[in-house]
């Protein structure tokens, strides 16, 4: 800046100071640039920056200055629980905590010593609901009933199960050392069992057989099949392909795929699962606001068709069986049995947060059956909206809460191993559904087979015969 224009600018700050009233105007002009200025919208980094000055002063403020101190870490983790609340249900924070037990439900693995337990009541002591076959427990000669005294030395008594858990869990080829009550036993048995990694099969059947391995086949006499899905992990596609060659070897003429109480799993085990029964066409799309409409459709190498199929599902079916259990119906692939499913047609990323120590799990997308028809159940959803997968007409059967108890109670008796036979009479008229579904099929008189069109070459040459003649 020039001499000159420094002294016209000192001197007009000097006039301003002196002349009366001119400094008040000079105040009303600044105020109202300011007013002006914070009217204008702000662009998305500003904005952004903005409401980040806000989160950082306020959780300054509480440290500094509420009335106690706070942990960081739980306040920082209350703030993320706090935003996705506003987002929708299916949307949260895995804390470090909690990271390794949703990592078991997607992968279906963990190590330990491969027994289901529960405190009883009249001991308050840790018992074994059932083992589950082949682990070490189930080699080590622990069965459904017995009571587990004490681990590595410590008495069970009052314990709760998640501190079972940690006591029993561990790094595999680790032993740990339980004190076991068998049934009928005065004696505590002490056992040292090798920890190994536990799969949780989620492919199921209805009863196990002799070897304490599951019976796909329900009906014998009438080849008729039976699979329960509990959840859609990373193994739930291999392992229903080796029960659908089992039953394949077996003779199957009809299949009953159970996805009651499956509250959904991988979107990729879906598509796979829905893939198996279908030969073509699309099995499900899905859309997002930041990624590209993406389709699945079949293809028809591996398919296992010529056979009726009957899905059960029930109000506790969700996500992943929506996808499954809409894509065979809207291809008429198989009828849908049971009750209205629960009605979730969203799609959650996981995201690494700190390296992989903790995780998002947030809704990037919706999908989309083949029919179009809507399943995702939003708020305020009425029941004569669209939402969710329909039975098939003539296929509602719903149970009521008392018939729904019966039968979690008829289960789980049936999942247990033990040596002494299972009575219940409970009668599962969803199941019983699905199977006159089956039988009237099996009843039909066989189609005719096609007729075998002729090779090329043959059409041509009769085509040329003809022209002679």
């Amino acid at each position: 800046m020039s001499f000159v224009r420094w002294l016209v600018l000192a001197l007009m700050a000097v006039v301003c100071l002196d002349v009366p009233g001119l400094a008040q105007a000079q105040e009303a002009t600044a105020t109202d640039a300011a007013t002006a200025e914070a009217a204008k919208p702000l662009s998305k980094e500003e904005e952004y920056y903005q409401l980040m000055q806000v989160l950082a002063d306020t959780f300054e403020q509480i440290e500094r200055n509420y009335v106690k101190d706070v942990d960081r870490r739980k306040l920082a983790e209350a703030a993320l629980r706090g935003m996705l609340e506003e987002l929708d249900p299916y949307s949260n924070y895995i804390s470090p905590e909690d990271l390794s037990k949703f990592t078991v439900q997607v992968e279906q693995e963990f190590g330990g010593i491969g027994i289901q337990v529960t405190v009883d009541d009249q001991s308050r002591r840790l018992m074994v609901t059932s083992p589950l076959p082949g682990t070490p427990a189930y080699k080590a000669g622990i069965r459904a009933g017995d009571i587990v005294m004490e681990i590595e030395g410590k008495s069970t008594e009052g314990i709760t199960i998640d501190q079972a858990v940690k006591l029993l869990k561990g790094k595999p080829g680790e032993t740990v050392k339980i004190g076991v009550l068998h049934q009928g036993a005065s004696k505590v048995e002490e056992l040292n069992v090798m920890r190994a990694i536990i799969h949780v099969s989620s492919v199921l059947g209805d009863a196990y057989k002799a070897d304490d391995s599951w019976n796909f086949m329900y009906n014998a006499d009438k080849k008729i099949g039976y699979i329960r899905l509990t959840s859609f992990s990373r193994d739930t596609t291999k392992e229903l392909k080796a029960a659908l060659e089992e039953l394949k070897t077996q003779g199957m003429k009809a299949l009953v795929l159970d996805l009651r109480f499956n509250p959904g799993g991988l979107l990729t085990a879906a598509t796979e699962i829905s893939d198996l029964f279908l030969e073509e066409g699309k099995i499900v799309s899905t859309k997002g606001r930041n990624v590209e409409e993406k389709v699945v459709t079949a293809k028809k190498a591996g398919t296992f068709s010529g056979f009726p199929l009957a899905i059960l599902v029930n109000r506790y079916s969700a996500s992943a069986s929506e996808i499954v259990s809409a894509a065979l119906q809207d291809h008429k692939r198989a009828v849908v049995v049971g009750e209205r499913t629960w009605g979730k047609g969203s799609v959650q990323n996981v995201i690494e947060l700190e390296n992989g120590k903790s995780a998002l799990k947030l809704t990037t997308a919706s999908y989309h059956r083949p029919s179009g028809k809507n399943i995702h159940r939003f708020p305020n959803a009425k029941d004569e909206d669209e939402w969710g997968v329909m039975p098939d007409e003539g296929y509602s059967v719903p149970f009521s809460g008392d018939e729904m108890g019966k039968y979690l109670e008829h289960r789980r008796k049936k999942d247990i191993v033990t040596k002494d036979p299972v009575k219940s009479d409970f009668v599962d008229k969803q199941l019983a559904k699905a199977i006159d579904y089956i039988d009237a099929e099996l009843a039909k008189p066989a189609a005719p087979p096609a007729p075998a069109e002729k090779p090329a070459e043959d059409k041509a040459a009769a085509d040329a015969s003809g022209a002679k003649k």
